[in-house]
């Protein structure tokens, strides 16, 4: 066995190990689980700046381009997202890149004893042992100290105040759109939901948002001035001035908090990437600058170029057209269709459609009334999916033709082999970021993209 092999059996023996632990959607109001494991390690996750990302869509694109755009000012960076697309190592980036197999291995070996002991302590409390989500958030908080980053950009799992990366000081606060999400966990209106995910804004820290329902900016507001933050606002202190399309992307025109910005080249499609972009520029000219220095032309350009956010808007087949997006709820639905309508000319997309059953489906099914011309109902791989039948039987209602396959390779094969039929069809893959991994994975097995080129 070579070493790189080694590495990869130790680091697939991490996240053996964390699939043992309650899944990422058993959540309970318990950051100081986290805490008291951070506490015994010295607190990693207060050696380097934290810029914090909190939202209901939106949090990892924006987080994405922060990122990138801090690693081309020169700094050292750490990305913590969820959840991943193909491999676990996904969700923990060094540089730009996906932590190595020997790193995230070691950073276990290092928290496990920890890990051990706290668990004993919570059984001893009648309490359940730490969860997967818990224990993911150290082993970043630690592997970044191990790196060492300057900055990690850090993007919450769900909600924010209690939510285990809390346990981290946002120099920044970034709040991406807030939409009716987790409902049975957040709350049912809009200011109970902000009231939760304003919890990751501390003292001193600088916050900016995007631009929000009335009732949930004056909860923002009012959290920011509770703990002696600034806060801005897209829209109000900065904001997407211009966009236009560009070969594989946009071009866009941004006023930022100290500076403005024009003709940078994204290379994502959608309004709603451009104004998650603005959103990005804002975090990190708060950070680098406190929002008073604007960012360099260069480090701009070419933070925005090498910016990427897989399963987003992303173009993952040509000869037909396909497109796959993580979107999985009804407000990123809307974006996806804004998007597909003002970046790409097709009459007709078909839609491979698959959705967990903790989602609102019959809401996704409706956001896709507008674009959805044939629906291939399939579910994702995972013991969480809605059934196929189930998602087409909302379809029937919404008045859109449907049919049903057992798994994406034969949905994909059925919806590409329908869209081949004319030059004005393409395929549009979305509704879950399990069936989007799976998409992208499927994509490059069959090479949907060759002889392509941008």
């Amino acid at each position: 066995m070579t070493g790189a092999e080694n590495d990869r059996r130790r680091a697939d023996a991490v996240y053996e190990a964390l699939l043992t632990r309650q899944g990422e959607q058993w959540v309970q109001p318990r950051v100081e689980r986290t805490r008291r494991v951070l506490e015994l390690l010295a607190d990693p996750q207060h050696t380097y700046r934290v810029v914090h990302v909190t939202g209901t869509n939106g949090k990892t694109s924006t987080s994405r381009i922060a990122e990138s755009i801090l690693r081309a000012s020169g700094l050292r960076t750490g990305l913590f997202t969820s959840p991943h697309l193909e491999r676990f190592t996904e969700r923990i980036m060094i540089d730009g890149e996906p932590i190595a197999d020997a790193l995230v291995a070691d950073a276990w070996d290092e928290i496990e004893p920890f890990v051990d002991m706290v668990d004993a302590e919570l059984a001893g409390a009648g309490d359940a042992p730490l969860t997967f989500f818990e224990l993911l958030t150290v082993l970043a908080f630690v592997a970044f100290a191990d790196a060492p980053v300057d900055v990690a950009v850090v993007e919450v799992g769900m909600g924010g105040s209690w939510d285990s990366t809390n346990t981290a000081d946002g120099d920044v606060a970034v709040i991406a759109p807030i939409g009716l999400d987790h409902a049975d966990r957040l709350g049912d209106t809009l200011a109970e939901i902000a009231t939760v995910k304003a919890g990751i804004i501390k003292p001193d820290a600088a916050v900016v948002s995007a631009a929000q329902a009335p009732e949930v900016e004056a909860v923002l507001r009012a959290q920011a001035a509770r703990v002696g933050a600034t806060i801005a606002f897209e829209g109000q202190d900065f904001a997407l001035t211009g966009g236009r399309l560009a070969v594989g992307g946009q071009l866009l025109d941004i006023r930022g908090l100290a500076g403005t910005y024009a003709e940078l080249y994204l290379p994502m499609y959608g309004a709603h990437q451009g104004r998650n972009a603005a959103l990005a520029v804002a975090a990190v000219e708060s950070l680098i600058g406190r929002a008073s220095q604007p960012l360099s032309d260069d480090v701009i350009t070419e933070g925005f170029a090498q910016a990427t956010s897989p399963g987003r808007l992303q173009l993952v087949g040509a000869h037909p057209t396909v497109v796959v997006d993580a979107a999985h709820n009804p407000h990123g639905i809307t974006a996806l269709v804004e998007a597909l309508r003002a970046s790409f000319d097709f009459d007709e997309w078909g839609v491979v459609l698959g959705i967990l059953g903790d989602k609102d489906a019959r809401g996704i099914v409706a956001g896709l009334r507008p674009i959805a011309t044939h629906v291939f109902a399939t579910a994702p791989d995972s013991e969480r999916a809605t059934d196929a039948d189930s998602i087409a039987d909302l379809v029937e209602e919404a008045d859109l033709r449907v049919t049903v396959h057992d798994d994406l390779a034969t949905a994909a094969e059925a919806a590409r082999e329908w869209a081949a039929a004319s030059d004005r069809r393409a395929v549009v893959v979305a509704g879950s970021v399990v069936l989007a991994g799976e998409a992208i994975a499927l994509a490059a097995a069959e090479s949907w993209k060759e002889g392509w080129s941008a």
